[in-house]
């Protein structure tokens, strides 16, 4: 198998992204719920540190579709037809997704909560 180029990867990793956004609905979801995030914490004037974790929260989430839509799309083509094992494999990886969403939520909750609550003081 020939080499391939450091360059060539990064290429293939966003080809591997793009699909899932093209394809996955839920990835989507996550672009856009991100976008929204992203926008509001620059609004908000967030800390480094509050930033970080929204950072860590919704690449975890991004990965996690990622790595679910690559197990649904080996499990397709390798068990076509309906199987427990490929059921399984499915909405373990559909867990692993709604896992780390959780998460991700419950950090936008925490990261937000003060900011919010005071812009909203200071609107009266």
């Amino acid at each position: 198998m020939a080499k391939r180029s450091f360059l060539a990867s990064f290429s293939y990793a966003a080809e591997g992204i793009g699909y899932a956004l093209k394809t996955q609905r839920n990835m989507r979801f996550h672009a856009v719920a991100a976008v929204v995030v992203i926008t509001a914490a620059a609004l908000l004037q967030l800390t480094w540190q509050r930033w970080l974790f929204l950072l860590v929260a919704i690449t975890m989430v991004m990965a996690a579709e990622l790595l679910n839509t690559a197990v649904e799309v080996v499990v397709d083509m390798v068990s076509p037809e309906p199987h427990p094992m490929a059921k399984a494999a499915k909405d373990t990886a559909a867990g692993a997704v709604l896992l780390t969403a959780i998460f991700a939520f419950v950090v936008a909750i925490i990261v937000f909560y003060q900011p919010v609550a005071a812009w909203l003081g200071s609107q009266h």
